[in-house]
């Protein structure tokens, strides 16, 4: 019986502002626990519409989603600084979301995440280190490539700047390739 039970489209009120070639792939209703609604977190092919948000959430700008069976926690990345070739990002404030009825929003949320990582290492740099990663940016040619430091990392030091610099610089040429 349950194999053919669609789930009920996106009320219209509760549709974000898609641009043109972005489609709805889940959605479900947030709760704060107490019966009262939170709003509606949205998945597109595009990325996460979380309520109180006004714009989407690129696939690529999530450092993290973990879900519990009940919530869904959101940590996005917020940049700290641009370097040559890639971005520097911390962990933004994670948002967590009570799904009552979550439906295939947390399978759609893991495989888009998961999906859009090209490549990731984690390296030492001098002092600490950090995470290289490049992701593919929906609509997007090529790979966006990001670092994240562990905490306590000097990341405007000037050693840890240029073994970054070399690093990232040696994933990019790995990962170009040949023929191109």
């Amino acid at each position: 019986m349950g194999l053919f039970r669609r789930r009920p489209k996106l009320p219209s009120a509760d549709r974000p502002p898609l641009t043109a070639d972005e489609r709805v792939l889940a959605w479900a209703a947030a709760g704060k626990g107490d019966g009262a609604g939170e709003g509606v977190l949205v998945a597109t092919n595009r990325g996460l519409w979380l309520p109180g948000r006004a714009e989407r959430l690129g696939w690529h700008d999530v450092l993290k989603a973990v879900w519990s069976g009940r919530e869904l926690t959101v940590t996005p990345a917020e940049p700290l600084a641009e370097r040559d070739g890639y971005l520097v990002v911390v962990d933004g404030p994670p948002e967590t979301h009570l799904l009552v009825d979550p439906g295939d929003l947390p399978h759609q949320v893991r495989a888009r995440v998961t999906g859009s990582v090209a490549y990731t290492v984690h390296h030492e740099v001098p002092g600490g280190a950090g995470r290289i990663a490049a992701r593919r940016v929906s609509g997007v040619d090529g790979l966006t490539w990001t670092v994240r430091y562990d905490p306590g990392t000097p990341a405007d030091d000037e050693a840890v700047v240029a073994e970054t610099d070399r690093l990232v610089a040696e994933a990019r040429a790995a990962t170009t390739p040949a023929d191109v």
